[in-house]
């Protein structure tokens, strides 16, 4: 678990807690060892209106393979494994309510979570810094 301080909380979420990828995605490290992903406010916006999400099945998958699709009015985009590991539980309420996604991205809206491989890989993703600065980059080019 991550330091959070009260400027770093973003829609109940204390965003020092979570990694992100390059590819937009979020995780936060459980309790229990899992770890929970789903996409950021900022690919959300992007997308649009989520109207259809293709969960992943509960096996083992090596880092970026697509597990998952999410399908907005706008565009489709994949989700690839973030880290080695084996998806453990699907956020099955997404089959019925979709727009979860835009409404809540970094709660209500999470897509999977699986237990990964290695426990300490998740120190190697981008921190909120790091990731603020990617998504600075990319409103750049």
């Amino acid at each position: 678990m991550f330091a959070c301080c009260a400027s770093a909380v973003l829609r109940g979420v204390c965003m020092s807690e979570l990694r992100f990828t390059v590819d937009h995605e979020w995780l936060r490290a459980e309790a229990d060892g899992s770890i929970t992903v789903g996409i950021t406010p900022y690919a959300q916006e992007s997308l649009g209106d989520v109207v259809f999400v293709q969960l992943p099945d509960l096996q083992a998958y090596t880092q970026h393979a697509e597990v998952s699709v999410v399908e907005s009015v706008k565009a489709a985009s994949s989700i690839n494994m973030p880290l080695d590991g084996e998806v453990v539980e699907v956020n099955s309420v997404l089959d019925d309510t979709p727009e979860l996604v835009n409404e809540d991205a970094l709660g209500a809206g999470w897509f999977f979570r699986f237990i990964p491989q290695d426990a300490d890989a998740i120190h190697g993703l981008l921190d909120q810094d790091a990731y603020d600065r990617l998504i600075k980059a990319n409103a750049q080019a």
